[in-house]
């Protein structure tokens, strides 16, 4: 009779084992097996980590075998179990691979097919062809769409984590709990005697070192130390937090009425100001988004304010960037005057805190939450509900939305909810946060998510011009190794145009994106289908360069360039000075966060920039859901190409007081998960 070597694999990480009853059945072109039940004596199966094979004798020849079934029935308490592969060894000596990388919950089933993958026209057997349309009738009853707030991108269909099906949570969900991280935070910052001290004031600048612990050699011990120099203001528009908002300014606007006497003494080559902005030498920066937004008001005791400035920057002769002028509202106006370096120290200084402040609020709420949190959970989402584990595109994407969703569903759990963590320290919280994502939805675009188009579309593209942008630099970098990936995989299952015209299911996945995700708004820009390879590798880079590069360039220099908090100050407790000579240092540091608001917002940044336990980096592909030899070449080429682009940022980072780091491979997550 037949007989199989049947190899499982289990799961690594925490309770991925099972005590339950294993059954195995084998469906091929000639027939079915019976029910196996896999258990060798005075043996523990399926033990986390394990690697266990079976011998199964049929009593019949199976021709080639086109499906696995696998049950698990209660052997005494439900648990969970996580599949990793089950491996076939045929009567022939023939190796078939089947990757599962899921969960198995209660008394459940998995069906799961060999690891080649397929698209839909490829299947021309009934069974599969079933197989491949049940899975997505299930996946889409799992995976549904909810509007969390009007005008948002739609989100997963879950109040809570542990409502999310069993295969997208976190391993451990305590590993993500926002309210124990950020009390572990401030434990590990040794400031929990100041985190209720709300109100409290502090004494100066320098009180302000008592919250902050000192690392030597590090961004954040450099940032406290030259905050105030206009050199650092300037340069963290380029390689800070949130190096997306400055664009050169081709011509200065009627809200801004600077004139080039006011901003003489900081022109270096004797032009008018006008020939400088002709000449491609003033940037801006322009917070209109922030106007109107309503100021935190959850605690009666304080009052919050937030400004809406424009800030006019200024290439000087050695290439650096740096601030000429400061208006702290759009209308101009008596009341509303514009700042300059020649003012007086503390207005000044002042002026660029507020500017400080309000970029902080952008990076967090748009930049950050927005386009990378949001849109990659409407990627993972559509993924789910319209490609079948068989998809080639499936394989590609599913690393890059690992944990994405849990993240999310975390988030408007503890993060951004109505009384949630970002309310007790943010002057967005309370709900401005949400107007602020509504109002920037207008500008969330497809070409802007394509990282050349956008550097281009803010004047930013010359290296020549804007030497010092380390952030354009490795960004195109990264940039053009995903899209090299990305076409070389469609390539491999994609042979015409036409194929990728014809594929439902992908057109399904991008449709699903355009008309949820982006609430099929037109001029989002978003395609509601793809016609061409070209178009499509262009697609998944979109995908995966906002999950993983993206995502990291915004979020893990949280704490290097926000910890040091008159550099970010979540909140400030005065409104914008209405006129010069005013102000005093007393004066400023009242306005600045109080002690316990500055500790819930160290903690924060802190926390939000760590890494995941166990995280998995660009271009390491641990779950092996392509079985093809050519797929793993181009990984292969992939991982090679991202060596050479840590090389040579680490070539360029030698030596630098402020090295930039953030788009090197190999700090850059998979995904979005923090």
């Amino acid at each position: 009779m037949p007989s199989y070597t049947v190899t499982v694999a289990t799961g690594s990480q925490w309770f991925a084992g099972t005590d339950d009853y294993i059954y195995l059945s084998l469906v091929g072109s000639a027939g079915c097996s019976e029910k196996h039940l896999l258990d060798k004596p005075f043996y523990n199966d399926f033990e986390r980590g394990a690697v266990d094979s079976y011998d199964v004798t049929v009593d019949e020849e199976l021709g080639e075998i086109q499906l696995v079934k696998i049950e698990k029935r209660k052997y005494w308490l439900h648990d969970d179990w996580y599949l990793k592969y089950i491996t076939l060894k045929t009567p022939c000596g023939d190796y078939i691979e089947f990757p599962c990388y899921r969960w198995i919950t209660g008394e459940g089933e998995i069906v799961l097919r060999d690891g080649r993958a397929k698209l839909a026209c490829d299947d021309q057997i009934h069974i599969l062809k079933q197989h491949r349309r049940k899975e997505l009738e299930t996946r889409q009853k799992q995976y549904r769409w909810m509007e969390w707030n009007p005008g948002f991108p739609l989100s997963i269909d879950a109040k809570c984590h542990k409502d999310l099906p069993r295969d997208i949570q976190f391993d451990s969900e305590k590993g993500m709990d926002f309210v124990l991280n950020y009390s572990r935070a401030m434990e590990n910052l040794f400031i929990n005697r100041f985190m209720h001290m709300f109100q409290s004031s502090w004494s100066d600048f320098a009180d302000f070192e008592k919250i902050f612990v000192k690392i030597s050699n590090t961004i954040s011990e450099r940032v406290m130390n030259h905050w105030q120099e206009d050199l650092m203001f300037g340069y963290q528009f380029l390689n800070g937090c949130n190096p997306v908002l400055i664009q050169r300014c081709t011509k200065l606007p009627e809200k801004l009425p600077v004139s080039t006497e006011m901003v003489e003494c900081s022109l270096e080559r004797q032009l008018t100001l006008e020939q400088e902005v002709e000449q491609g030498n003033i940037f801006i920066v322009d917070f209109e988004l922030l106007d109107g937004i309503n100021a935190n008001k959850t605690d009666p005791c304080t009052l919050q304010f937030l400004a809406a400035p424009i800030c006019l920057l200024y290439k000087n002769l050695a290439n650096k960037i740096v601030p000429i002028a400061i208006q702290l509202n759009q209308i101009p106006g008596d009341e509303n005057p514009i700042f300059l370096p020649s003012d007086a120290k503390y207005d000044w200084l002042l002026a660029k805190i507020w500017v400080r402040s309000s970029d902080f609020h952008v990076h967090q709420t748009i930049t950050h939450l927005l386009r990378t949190h949001l849109v990659s959970e409407v990627f993972g989402i559509a993924l789910y509900r319209q490609l079948p584990a068989v998809h080639p595109i499936f394989k590609l994407l599913v690393a890059h939305v690992r944990f994405t969703i849990a993240i999310n569903t975390k988030a408007r759990e503890q993060l951004i909810c109505e009384y949630g963590l970002f309310d007790k320290a943010n002057a967005t919280g309370g709900g401005g946060h949400v107007q602020m994502v509504q109002r920037a939805m207008q500008d969330l675009t497809y070409t802007s998510l394509c990282f050349p188009e956008a550097i281009k579309a803010r004047g930013m593209d010359s290296t020549e011009d804007i030497p010092y942008y380390f952030y354009r630099d490795d960004g195109l970098l990264v940039w053009e190794a995903i899209k090299t990936f990305t076409a070389e995989v469609v390539g491999i299952y994609y042979k015409s145009d036409q194929v990728v015209v014809e594929d439902q299911e992908l057109q399904d996945f991008v449709k699903d994106v355009y008309v949820y995700g982006m609430r099929g708004k037109k001029t989002s820009g978003f395609p509601k289908s793809v016609k061409t390879r070209e178009k499509l590798s262009e697609y998944l880079t979109v995908v995966i360069f906002t999950a993983s590069a993206q995502h990291a360039a915004v979020n893990f220099g949280q704490y290097d360039w926000c910890s040091w908090i008159p550099n970010a100050p979540p909140t400030m407790r005065a409104p914008p000075p209405t006129a010069k000579g005013v102000v005093t240092i007393e004066q400023i540091v009242d306005m600045l966060p109080d002690r316990g608001r500055s500790c819930w917002h160290l903690g924060a940044v802190w926390a939000l920039s760590q890494f995941q336990e166990n995280e998995l980096f660009l271009g390491t592909y641990p779950e092996e859901h392509f079985t093809e030899k050519p797929v793993k070449e181009a990984m292969a080429r992939f991982r090679k190409n991202l060596d050479t682009i840590v090389s040579v940022i680490a070539e360029r980072n030698k030596n630098k007081k402020l090295p930039y780091y953030y788009l090197s491979p190999d700090r850059i997550p998979n995904s979005v998960a923090i």
